[in-house]
């Protein structure tokens, strides 16, 4: 065992189930929603993104939420399934990472998937939900003030190290968050551009 998986605690079983838990993140629940619907490919359609909103655009309101409620049940059922095996926190964050890169980067589409925010929000609510709290809080006032939804979720991600250490967890496990928040961060960065570049005033005539 090398010293990377000593530390972590990472056996056999754990491995398998960091594999487990990016197949089912492989799962893409707007994308079959709107294959099954429509026989089309949400990636070619609309943003182009295999998300909730996108899905939104072509199924409505019923579809938005049930790609949405899907994705955070995909992430849901792999944390909890590493919660009951008794894995430690540190090995539960690895998992967060896995289900949320198998939405990112679906093996069976073609490595083309969708953005992490629902799958890996969806598993922040059974790994902590504290953090998982704080984390919408902060959301929530973000966008009460500025009124931008993706620069308002991308901050939170961003924090949640710290948010992480606030809410009692070791340094470690706020390490291991970073590369989850860059997860849902960069694949939103177009997307926070497109918000800043509304958000700055224009210059008058």
């Amino acid at each position: 065992m090398n010293p990377f998986d000593h530390a972590l605690g990472l056996g056999l079983p754990q491995w398998l189930g960091l594999l487990a838990a990016y197949m089912l993140g492989c799962v893409n629940t707007g994308y079959y929603l709107v294959r099954w619907r429509t026989g089309r490919d949400l990636r070619t359609l609309g943003s182009g993104n295999a998300g909730a909103k996108n899905v939104g655009r072509f199924l409505g309101p019923w579809g938005f939420a049930a790609a949405l409620l899907g994705d955070m049940l995909k992430g849901a059922l792999a944390m909890l399934g590493a919660r009951l095996a008794g894995w430690s926190p540190g090995v539960c964050v690895l998992v967060l990472f896995a289900v949320t890169a198998g939405h990112n980067w679906p093996a069976q589409l073609g490595f083309r998937g969708g953005k992490g925010l629902a799958a890996s929000f969806g598993a922040l609510l059974f790994f902590d939900p504290l953090l998982a709290g704080a984390m919408l809080a902060l959301c929530g006032a973000l966008l009460a003030v500025t009124r931008r939804f993706t620069l308002s979720a991308a901050i939170p991600y961003a924090a949640s190290p710290a948010l992480a250490v606030a809410c009692g967890h070791g340094v470690g496990v706020a390490l291991l968050l970073l590369p989850v928040a860059g997860l849902v961060v960069l694949p939103h960065r177009r997307d926070l551009g497109s918000e800043l570049a509304r958000s700055r005033p224009t210059a008058s005539p």
